[in-house]
């Protein structure tokens, strides 16, 4: 008998505290036929990133697994006041079609800004939304989300800081730069990564340096001047 993909497994709201279920990609079916230089994957059958998101059914809240464990009954009141009045609870429990993983990808956002979740998770999430729009070939709409996953990280950068553990948030910051077609901070990020003796991160200085060496070739490409440290 032949495994299907899907699996389900029982979830509870964080917001109303309800038992629901939701679907699940088993793990053997997880792996990624290739990978973007984003970390935006690509599957033969179900695509796990569909699945991340879990969508109340009695209540309308969208979280994933890595929202806060516990909210508050302030945020309780703050999500009520801002967009839980204007939920509509419907079931993605069963296998998820392109248009309900970017439903509930924009649900989770909403939720996630309507309770001032983690930068990190936000960025996340908007970065999650322009890989829908890649899979789909709409250029407009993955740029315009990844520009805004972009500030989001920025943002993290900015409020923790990032240590020698955090390259790959670095190398993030500067592929985004470069996809968004920020050239010169695409290099200030790479050149940090590459650089900065205190980052033992061997996968994300390898990966920043590939990037440096194809953002050369986009800038000579398309004529623009080359910052001191590419023109060695």
């Amino acid at each position: 008998m032949q495994l299907e993909p899907l699996y389900t497994t029982k979830a509870t709201c964080l917001m109303c505290e309800q038992e629901f279920t939701t679907s699940r990609v088993r793990p053997s079916f997880k792996r990624a036929i290739r990978t973007d230089t984003d970390f935006c994957g690509y599957y033969q059958n179900e695509n796990p990133d569909f699945y991340v998101v879990k969508v109340c059914p009695h209540c309308g809240f969208a979280f994933t697994e890595n929202f806060r464990e516990r909210i508050s009954d302030k945020q309780k009141i703050d999500f009520n006041n801002t967009i839980g009045g204007r939920m509509h609870p419907r079931d993605f429990g069963g296998q998820r079609d392109w248009e309900a993983s970017l439903e509930s990808y924009k649900l989770a956002l909403l939720c996630a800004q309507s309770i001032d979740e983690k930068e990190r998770l936000i960025a996340s999430l908007l970065q999650h939304i322009a890989w829908l729009y890649r899979y789909k070939e709409n250029t407009e709409q993955e740029i315009r989300f990844l520009k805004y996953s972009l500030e989001s990280y920025i943002k993290v950068y900015e409020v923790e800081g990032a240590g020698a553990n955090d390259a790959r948030l670095m190398y993030l910051i500067g592929e985004l730069n470069r996809r968004t077609g920020n050239f010169p901070e695409a290099v200030r990020w790479f050149s940090r990564v590459i650089n900065d003796q205190k980052i033992m991160d061997a996968a994300m200085i390898r990966a920043s340096r590939e990037q440096w060496a194809l953002l050369r070739e986009q800038m000579l490409a398309a004529k623009h001047e080359l910052p001191e440290e590419m023109q060695k």
